[in-house]
This record gives C-alpha cells, sequence and structure tokens, in this order.
C-alpha cells in the first residue's frame, strides 16, 4: 500500500470512529469522547492531506501550511472553516473548560464532520487516481 492509500486509510478508519461518536454521544463523559475522536480525526486528516500534496510534488510541514495548500489545490473547499476545526483542535487539546467543549462539540456536529465527510469523498475519488 502506498503512503497516501495508507494515509487515506487511518483518516477513513478515524472518520469512522467519529461518526459514531457524534451520533452516540449524550453524557458528558460520552461527548468527551467524542471531541477527543474529532482531534484524532483531524490530525488522521491533515496528515493525509500531506501525503496527498506530497503525491502532487506539493511540500508542506505544518497543519495550517497544508491547510492552505490543501485549500490552494481544491482538496477541501472552505479554508476558514478548516482554520477553524485547526483552532478548535488546539484549544481542545491543550485546556479544559466545559463551555468550551460543548461549544466545539456543537461545531464538531453542525460543521466539521461534514467537512471530514466532504475530504473523505474527494480523497477518495483521488485514491484511484
Amino acid at each position: 500500500m502506498m503512503r497516501k492509500e495508507k494515509k487515506f486509510k487511518n483518516f477513513s478508519d478515524a472518520l469512522e470512529r467519529l461518526r459514531e461518536a457524534v451520533e452516540s454521544a449524550e453524557t458528558e463523559l460520552e461527548i468527551d469522547g467524542a471531541i477527543q475522536r474529532f482531534e484524532f480525526t483531524f490530525e488522521q486528516a491533515w496528515k493525509a492531506l500531506k501525503a496527498f500534496l506530497e503525491d502532487e510534488g506539493i511540500e508542506c510541514r505544518s497543519p495550517k501550511g497544508c491547510l492552505k495548500e490543501a485549500y490552494a489545490a481544491e482538496l477541501v473547499e472552505n479554508e476558514k472553516l478548516w482554520l477553524q476545526m485547526l483552532s478548535d483542535r488546539n484549544t481542545s487539546s491543550r485546556l479544559y473548560s466545559f463551555e468550551t467543549s460543548r461549544e466545539i462539540f456543537e461545531r464538531v456536529k453542525r460543521f466539521y464532520l461534514g467537512a471530514f465527510e466532504r475530504l473523505f469523498q474527494t480523497l477518495a475519488d483521488r485514491v484511484g487516481d
């Protein structure tokens, strides 16, 4: 399996687990678990983007740099949303506030899960190329 296919599979697996967590999260513990799965899914998403970009000869070293390059390469469609996801990932992994975690969870449910789904489809279409 080539590097980009492996990274795509890791992202795909993480996305499936995030989907499960978001759909079933009701208790505080389950919501916290869903946020952790969001963090992990985001990590796998940017690493997959990095691999796909490298396959096209585009080098990026940081999540922010990769997101900007991915937007330019039309791998993601909403740069502002992805940069907000990066900010929320950084916030959620570094501090804990009940209110902040609930706000992030709502964004995961309302916006980020859909963005991950769109990225999945875009990358799935390109895996065969």
